[in-house]
């Protein structure tokens, strides 16, 4: 049997999401976009973190996918071909630094010398590197080890290592244990995005449904503010986070978060990122961000 397509010749929509990604785990429980697309097959592909989602859609393996702010600049440094999607504003305590209880470290300075775990190219990335400016610290004063998020809350159990940076919901699971503390978190810098990705191809192909993806996105935020116990319970059920977790980062979150094309604004800030990074030979050559990113059209 022939498969279904939609009037863009559409036959299936590859969405990335991860933990993190609230709205789009809404929307897989509810089939938002299964009821949007019609005729096209949906599918669904968990990542642990935003790298891993790029590598995905570098490989084509899924259309669109969500992520932290520093996730598509190591991947558009590599010349990957990536293009911003929409972006939507964080909330002000998605990520933190997370100490053992009990820790010596006191202030920013005392981080010098210590071992601090992240994910290299993850929106923890730029945290930390915040972190070390607001210290007046470099990252040679300090030893960064590269864990997965699962693997820096083990490392921190274990004492392993002297401070984890890190994002939600992995952030409130942990200080929710109640064995660690938090040295600062992203309260203490100015807002930071999350961006929705896809690649140049789709977005060529596909422009009309790229805007559907948009107009999906922020109908499932609508439905997120109308429906907030509802929503706690489909991120602890879809994620196994414990319920009193759920609450926690959806009390972090803002009250309305709507994905929108990417404006000046954003651009600029990002480009701010891109550049400190170039800057500290964190990224292999610096970048144009600018020229990634879809017009809606």
């Amino acid at each position: 049997m022939t498969q279904k397509t939609d009037e863009t010749g559409l036959e299936t929509l590859n969405i990335g999401y991860q933990k993190a990604a609230l709205k789009l785990i809404v929307a897989k429980k509810n089939q938002n976009f299964e009821q949007a697309f019609p005729g096209v097959k949906v599918e669904w592909k968990e990542f642990p973190a935003g790298p891993q989602t790029l590598e995905a859609l570098n490989a084509g393996s899924i259309d669109f996918g969500y992520t932290g702010d520093t996730p598509v600049i190591f991947a558009l440094s590599g010349n990957k071909p990536i293009n911003y999607l929409a972006y939507e504003v964080n909330s002000k305590n998605a990520h933190s630094l997370l100490l053992a209880k009990g820790s010596p470290i006191k202030t920013l300075q005392d981080l010098k010398g210590k071992r601090i775990a992240l994910m290299k190219g993850s929106s923890a990335h730029y945290f930390l590197a915040q972190i070390l400016n607001k210290a007046n610290l470099s990252w040679q004063d300090i030893q960064p080890i590269w864990l997965t998020p699962a693997d820096g809350l083990a490392a921190l159990d274990k004492k392993s290592i002297d401070a984890w940076a890190i994002w939600d919901p992995y952030s409130s699971a942990a200080q929710l244990k109640g064995d660690n503390q938090v040295l600062i978190s992203a309260s203490e810098f100015p807002p930071a995005y999350s961006f929705y990705l896809s690649s140049p191809k789709f977005l060529s192909a596909h422009s009309k449904q790229a805007h559907k993806i948009i107009e999906t996105l922020n109908q499932t935020d609508d439905w997120i503010q109308a429906h907030p116990d509802e929503a706690v319970k489909i991120l602890a059920e879809s994620t196994g986070l414990d319920e009193a977790v759920a609450k926690k980062v959806f009390e972090n979150r803002l009250s309305s978060v709507q994905a929108k094309l990417v404006d000046e604004n954003t651009l600029q800030e990002q480009q701010k990122i891109a550049d400190l990074f170039a800057s500290l030979k964190l990224i292999p050559h610096s970048v144009v961000l600018k020229d990634h990113v879809w017009k809606g059209k």
